[in-house]
């Protein structure tokens, strides 16, 4: 058995699978990726079932080490730069470290989460049917936290010989679409303002919770209710006016009005906006919401079928490096051209 020991890592970063479900009516909270559909890509590349557990990295970057033998790994999500030893490594693309080489992780681009699986998955004893980490309920395995230096997984040898790829859906730049209420008759003009506006999501945001940024939204009759049940993407709006969209370390149950839902299919493309980058709602139906969360289930469970093959990678990089061309040189460095000069007469 390898290890992939975490050599260095920001915070926001931690073992995250499809959530915990079956429970919420007692308090527990369902946790899980953020985007589960770069989840269940990464974990489709290395042969795991598609929501297994998962390492989900933040906006910081991150780097992992193989050590006592090899390990097979996959990158989906949010881009950032990322190599092995030197040689840049794809992303929706599997790849092997050997043992010693390290996988380092650069800063976030134009995202917010990136999800690394391991072929075999995560190894932990599971806490109430998941691995996935809420750091303020103490819940989670191996590391019932974010991820810290030091932190060692247990890996299973590589068996497979090839890396593979695959080839996702372009990623929609649409308004994030929201089903309107439950409490949405709490507002009046509140509700122009919420779909007419422009929001960004403020930088004291995590995973409980991401603070908009935007109009203010005033209340009808006060910002207290009673306490009811909330769902991942709820859309509250407290005493300042500034939405709070809900995430899957929510709370269970809330005190505050709730203007809109976001819908399920656009809850990871929602997770992914960076933090000061604007953005807008658009209401849709119950229908189309039902609609599109059907052909997001469609999608996650259709993801082993977009699996193919990669480049063979090494002979790739032989030929880029290989001069196969005789005495050509190199076309875009001016100093390794070739030059003739006519004979003297």
């Amino acid at each position: 058995m390898s290890k992939l020991v975490v050599t260095s890592v920001g915070p926001a970063t931690s073992v995250q699978d499809g959530g915990r479900y079956g429970a919420q009516r007692y308090g527990l909270t369902p946790s899980g990726a953020a985007d589960r559909l770069a989840l269940a890509a990464a974990n489709c590349l290395v042969g795991n079932p598609s929501l297994a557990a998962a390492i989900e990295v933040g906006p910081l970057g991150a780097t992992f080490t193989a050590r006592e033998g090899k390990v097979r790994v996959a990158l989906a999500g949010a881009g950032r730069n990322a190599e092995v030893a030197g040689r840049p490594v794809a992303f929706n693309e599997s790849c092997t470290l050997n043992d010693g080489e390290s996988l380092t992780l650069g800063f976030v681009r134009g995202g917010t989460f990136s999800y690394l699986a391991i072929e075999g998955g995560v190894k932990g004893e599971p806490m109430f049917g998941s691995l996935a980490v809420n750091a303020r309920a103490g819940l989670g395995s191996p590391f019932p936290r974010p991820l810290q230096n030091g932190d060692v997984f247990d890996v299973d040898a590589v068996k497979a010989t090839i890396e593979r790829q695959i080839e996702l859906p372009a990623v929609s730049n649409r308004p994030i679409r929201v089903v309107m209420g439950p409490q949405d008759d709490e507002f009046d003009d509140g509700k122009q303002l919420f779909l007419g506006g422009e929001w960004k999501i403020s930088a004291t945001s995590d995973r409980m919770g991401y603070r908009l940024e935007g109009p203010v939204i005033k209340h009808l009759h006060g910002h207290n209710i009673v306490s009811d049940g909330t769902v991942n993407g709820s859309i509250q709006v407290p005493g300042n006016g500034q939405p709070i969209v809900l995430m899957p370390d929510r709370g269970t149950s809330g005190g505050y009005p709730k203007i809109a839902t976001v819908i399920t299919a656009d809850l990871g493309r929602f997770a992914q906006i960076p933090a000061g980058v604007g953005f807008r709602f658009e209401a849709v139906s119950m229908a189309q919401a039902q609609a599109e969360a059907r052909a997001m289930a469609d999608l996650l469970r259709t993801l082993p079928e977009r699996v193919r093959d990669a480049r063979n990678s090494d002979l790739n990089d032989a030929l880029q490096t290989a001069n196969i061309a005789g005495a050509a040189v190199n076309a875009f460095d001016s100093g390794t051209w070739q030059t003739w000069s006519l004979p003297e007469p």
